[in-house]
């Protein structure tokens, strides 16, 4: 393992204009021109792509003002339902990464990547394997920042952007701060600033070399002692693994884009059967299993689709999750419709305790379930190609 894989963990994501951007996949001719997400009217901004950020556009604005600074800017209604769909589908590519992921909102996370490192490689690789996935499965752009501590990773992605990846080493972490004003450190509000200011600390470096007992004095203890950290970049580097505030909590699920737009029916079910395998296998690692099974299609030109069905009772049996979606799929009656993505998802999650499964007449009382278990103790102990279906060879 490199020094960089010890030394810069932590991984800061954070999606490129979202709401804008998902907005867009839609409208595509209107990349080029200015538009904010937002209430019509009296409304204010909920985001504005960077075209309408060269006119100072930003959000929560009001929206009559907007006008009068930029007169053909583009209005589109906001469509939570969707950002919430998306924003679900990053998380989870995110947790495919590693599971200590610290979300913040819907766009944005903290990852640790010290326990990937050996599958997927050093944090930089893994920064641009995320923003590939996302790109390809979502069809908008993320920056990403890569340090040791929470506060160093949330300012290098705020310097990645747009669309790029800033790795900043431990050994780097005063040059990188040091230059910049006090209001850019993270959690550093627009009175502190102020304050600081006020007591002539400009620079990041102005702060980190005032001795602490003059900061406490001036700004109290509890404050003091977090600029002082956040001047040199030793604060916080342990995440606390959560889910975003609009995340659906008891669902898992798995998305994969075509490395080429298809209708080739067995391609597409074939990949639905890997996707179901996956999904299940987490849920299996997880104790939990679940009755709605959704399956999202993606066509050609980003417009996205999603069709479920809710079983008897919870499942985590792979056979049985992918029997579900191809169903759905097939009862779509797409006729040639060429996708660029599919997905499945696992929704009303149970601990898998509490499912008691009734046999039907003349089953067998084993069965895909422990072939399942039985794939789960070999994929443990010789790693994820030990066994595969068939179909997948």
């Amino acid at each position: 393992m490199t020094g960089a894989q010890i030394l810069t963990p932590l991984l800061h994501v954070d999606m490129d204009a979202f709401y804008a951007s998902v907005a867009l996949r839609e409208r595509p001719d209107l990349v080029d021109q200015p538009v904010v997400v937002g209430g019509s009217g009296r409304g204010v901004v909920l985001a504005a792509n960077y075209v309408a950020r060269r006119y100072g556009v930003r959000s929560a604005l009001p929206m009559a003002r907007v006008r009068r600074m930029c007169p053909h800017v583009v209005v589109i209604e906001p469509d939570y339902a969707t950002f919430a769909s998306v924003s679900a589908s990053v998380m989870e590519t995110f947790r495919e990464v590693t599971p200590v992921v610290e979300a913040l909102s819907l766009d944005e996370a903290f990852l640790d990547v010290r326990g990937s490192t050996r599958r997927l490689g050093p944090p930089e690789q893994i920064a641009e394997r995320l923003r590939a996935t996302i790109h390809d499965e979502q069809g908008i752009t993320c920056s990403v920042g890569v340090a040791a501590s929470v506060s160093v990773a949330k300012l290098a992605s705020r310097r990645a952007k747009p669309d790029g990846v800033i790795v900043v080493p431990p050994a780097e972490v005063t040059s990188f701060l040091h230059p910049l004003d006090v209001g850019e450190l993270y959690g550093v509000g627009e009175k502190t600033q102020a304050l600081l200011h006020r007591f002539g600390l400009m620079t990041v470096g102005d702060l980190a070399h005032t001795p602490l007992l003059t900061l406490q004095r001036a700004v109290g203890d509890h404050l003091g002692r977090q600029l002082h950290h956040l001047a040199w970049g030793t604060d916080r580097s342990e995440l606390t693994p959560r889910a975003g505030p609009h995340e659906p909590e008891r669902s898992m699920g798995a998305d994969e884009t075509f490395a080429r737009d298809t209708d080739d029916r067995d391609v597409i079910v074939r990949e639905l059967l890997r996707l179901s395998a996956r999904v299940a296998g987490r849920m299996r690692s997880a104790a939990v299993a679940g009755r709605t099974i959704t399956l999202k299609v993606r066509f050609a030109d980003f417009t996205t689709i999603t069709r479920s069905r809710t079983m008897p009772e919870a499942t985590d049996v792979t056979v049985e999750i992918h029997r579900a979606v191809t169903r759905l799929y097939d009862a779509l009656g797409l006729q040639r419709a060429r996708l660029r993505l599919v997905g499945v998802r696992v929704e009303g999650l149970v601990p898998r305790a509490s499912v008691h499964r009734q046999l039907v007449l003349g089953e067998p009382e084993h069965g895909w379930a422990e072939a399942d278990r039985a794939v789960d103790r070999a994929t443990r102990r010789f790693g994820s190609a030990a066994v595969r279906p068939a179909s997948l060879v």
